[in-house]
């Protein structure tokens, strides 16, 4: 296990944004990048809440709607890794990953890509 302190992992989640090509991120919608420092559910490093951007139509009565999330886990992801190098890699894969949730890939699609 390393201890990445709260402001450098919270710095690696947003160099793991910026890493996206802009023509991706660009069409990211009303999807929120938080990172929890707590223990995650179930040993998880990511989760996204929300409904992808495939399966919206409409945002309610008045054209919106509360944003999507997206968590990574600080402790789960330290706890995995044995160097910070390794952290910034799992950061990278898991803000990945879980961003492909926000564009409506499943989890057996980004196993086939190698980003499961």
């Amino acid at each position: 296990m390393v201890d990445v302190a709260p402001a450098r992992f919270a710095e690696l989640v947003g160099e793991a944004l910026d890493s996206i090509p802009e023509e991706l991120s660009r069409l990211m919608d009303n999807v929120a990048v938080v990172v929890d420092d707590e223990s995650p559910p179930a040993g998880l490093f990511g989760l996204y809440q929300g409904i992808p951007l495939t399966e919206r139509t409409t945002y309610g009565a008045y054209g919106f709607a509360a944003p999507d999330r997206i968590t990574i886990f600080r402790r789960g992801i330290c706890a995995s890794c044995r160097t910070e190098d390794e952290v910034v890699e799992q950061v990278r894969i898991t803000v990945v990953h879980e961003v492909a949730h926000h564009f409506g890939i499943d989890d057996a699609r980004l196993d086939e890509l190698g980003w499961a």
